[in-house]
Formats: structure tokens, C-alpha cells, sequence
């Protein structure tokens, strides 16, 4: 456990709890989780591969939790999601190793346009997502789908990192023809793979504190399962709007690291 206060501690474990009920929903939870573990844990030269790595054991617990909720209650197609998850670990790996070697600040620009763009076309387009198509999904559709979904945005993962659920979420919904909410369950199955790469590799460094992640996970597991369970319930209208507001926060946290930071 790291030398933190208990009120330090509190704070940790209460954003962990809302973090999980915003990745269950639609993906983005690191949005809060990461930036609290980084104000929180001791300063010094390895406090950020520490802060990735138990961000990476606390999210991956509830993850797996909202998947499995999910997976008892809506229609997913785990065969699908296992074999994107797995083309999306191999991304992953990739995109972590090409960004050992660069700066990835030149690209975050590119990416708060693609956000924003993204989040015009829900506003647009409200039937999208609304629900899923009938007719029956492509062998053609599906390769795209582990081609982009899994290789595309794993590389993407490993490379920048925030916002993969969010695209996740997007990706399925427009190349499978799913709603809101069964694409919301099939990328939590994706974050499981990419997850469980990710953990091993920061577990392998020693970078991970685990009984502070121990502590936190069963509030993120918390927070997951009750915003699975709330998904749900409340459908793919509930669904939009959380996506929407997690897209423009995306957009607003990346320009201030970008320009104000």
C-alpha cells in the first residue's frame, strides 16, 4: 500500500465507484479513475506507471463484472466479442510498442476532431443505436469489425489510450448493427482482453499497488455492476445521452492536457 492518507484513500475508492458505473454504461471510466489515481499516489519518477498500473488492476475487476452481467441479460454474441477482444490484444501490443518509440501528443488534435465529429453524428442521427437491425450480420461485417473494433482501436489503445470504450461502443453499434446497450456489453467483453494484455505487462514490471487496487476494484465492481443493471433497465435512449456527455468530456480533458495543462 502506498504511503497515502485514509481521506486520500476515500477519495480514491469513491471515484473508482462512479468510474465503474460510467464504463459500464458506455465505456470512458478512465476518464476519472486514472487522473485520481495520478493526484493521489506519492509523486516521483515511476508515479505514473503506477497509477496505469493499478488503474489497470482496479478496472479490469469491474469490467469483468459488468460483462458478466451483461452477458446474462442481453442478447450478446460472446464468440464474437472473444474473437475482437483477441485481435484487439495483439492492437494493443502493438500500438504500446509503437508508442515507446514517439510522442503521442501530435496526434491527440487528430483525435479530439474524430471525437467530436462522432459526437455531431449522435446528436444527428438519433435512431442510431436506437436498435438493432434484423437482419441477420455479414462473415464480411464481422471481419471488419475485428479488423477495426479489434486491431484498429486495440492499436489505438495501446497507443493513446482514452476513449477506447467509447469507440468501442461506436465501432460495434455502426459495423454489427447492434443497439446502445448490446454494444456497450460486447465492448466490455473486448476490455477484458485488452485489459487482462495490459495488467500482465505492468504486473511483470512491478508497477502495480496491489492491495490499494485490491480496495478499490471492489467499489469499481460495485459501480460497474450497478451501472450494467441501469443500462439495462433504462435502454439505449439512457445509453445516448451518457454517451454523449462522456465524448465531450473527452474532448474537454484533452484540450486542456493539450493547450492549458
Amino acid at each position: 500500500m502506498p504511503d497515502i492518507t485514509l481521506t486520500t484513500i476515500v477519495v480514491l475508492c469513491l471515484a473508482a465507484l462512479a468510474a465503474g458505473w460510467i464504463d459500464a454504461v458506455v465505456g470512458g471510466g478512465g476518464l476519472l479513475l486514472l487522473p485520481a489515481l495520478l493526484l493521489g499516489l506519492p509523486s516521483g519518477a515511476s508515479a505514473a506507471q503506477y497509477a496505469l498500473g493499478t488503474n489497470k488492476a482496479v478496472a479490469i475487476v469491474g469490467t469483468t463484472g459488468a460483462a458478466v452481467t451483461y452477458a446474462r441479460k442481453a442478447p450478446v454474441d460472446v464468440r464474437t466479442a472473444v474473437r475482437i477482444g483477441l485481435a484487439a490484444l495483439a492492437g494493443s501490443t502493438a500500438g504500446a510498442l509503437v508508442a515507446a518509440g514517439m510522442s503521442t501528443e501530435v496526434l491527440e488534435p487528430v483525435v479530439m476532431v474524430v471525437l467530436l465529429a462522432v459526437g455531431a453524428f449522435v446528436i444527428l442521427r438519433p435512431g442510431f443505436g436506437s436498435a438493432p437491425s434484423t437482419a441477420p450480420v455479414s462473415a464480411r461485417r464481422v471481419l471488419a469489425a475485428i479488423g477495426l473494433a479489434g486491431v484498429g482501436i486495440g492499436f489505438y489503445d495501446g497507443l493513446i489510450g482514452p476513449g477506447t470504450g467509447t469507440f468501442l461502443v461506436l465501432a460495434l453499434t455502426a459495423l454489427l448493427h447492434l443497439d446502445l446497450v448490446t454494444a456497450s456489453a460486447t465492448a466490455k467483453i473486448v476490455n477484458c482482453c485488452t485489459n487482462a494484455g495490459a495488467l500482465a505487462m505492468f504486473a511483470w514490471a512491478g508497477t502495480v499497488y496491489w492491495q490499494l487496487a485490491a480496495l478499490m476494484a471492489v467499489f469499481n465492481l460495485a459501480g460497474a455492476m450497478v451501472g450494467a443493471r441501469t443500462a439495462l433497465k433504462r435502454g439505449s435512449g439512457f445509453v445516448r445521452v451518457v454517451l454523449l456527455v462522456v465524448v465531450f468530456s473527452l474532448v474537454a480533458k484533452m484540450g486542456y492536457d493539450q493547450w492549458l495543462a
